[in-house]
């Protein structure tokens, strides 16, 4: 073992639609900004301080045409994977950096028949998909023959 560990769990809410780009070779790439909140009550005030932080997410492949199809912004989800900033020159010359969430598994917490049933009247035809999860598709090529 190497004695590190670069692993990042968030719940928070899309700030945004799943934008995606898609390459010649099939693959492609969904981002997303996710926000997650602190609250908390200032000591000397005695008010109510909310904190947003906004982390930049990234999916892949089949992973990310799942979230473009089920997410929507607003919606609420636990991200899980790992950190990886990047770094490149922009037109000005200057070094940029940029720090994302390299997501590797996710699990969707609004539940969707629900918010359409809210949305739309009791006695409607409507029909729905329901909320997809990580665990409902795999997301890596493993074959582990694990029993969960």
């Amino acid at each position: 073992m190497s004695g590190t560990l670069n692993k990042v769990m968030l719940i928070g809410h899309l700030g945004d639609e799943v934008k995606m780009h898609y390459f010649d070779d099939k693959n492609c790439v969904g981002r997303f900004p996710l926000a997650t909140n602190e609250t908390y009550t200032n000591k000397q005030t005695n008010e109510r301080v909310s904190n947003t932080e906004w982390h930049n997410i990234v999916v892949r492949n089949k992973a990310a045409e799942i979230c473009e199809k089920y997410l929507s912004k607003g919606d609420k989800v636990y991200i899980e994977g790992r950190i990886k900033t990047r770094k490149w020159t922009d037109d000005k010359g200057m070094e940029r950096y940029s720090t994302e969430i390299q997501c590797n598994d996710f699990t969707f917490l609004t539940n969707k028949n629900e918010q359409q049933q809210n949305a739309t009247p009791q006695n409607s035809a409507h029909t729905s998909e329901p909320a997809k999860s990580a665990s409902d598709v795999s997301l890596t090529d493993d074959n582990d023959d694990l029993p969960f």
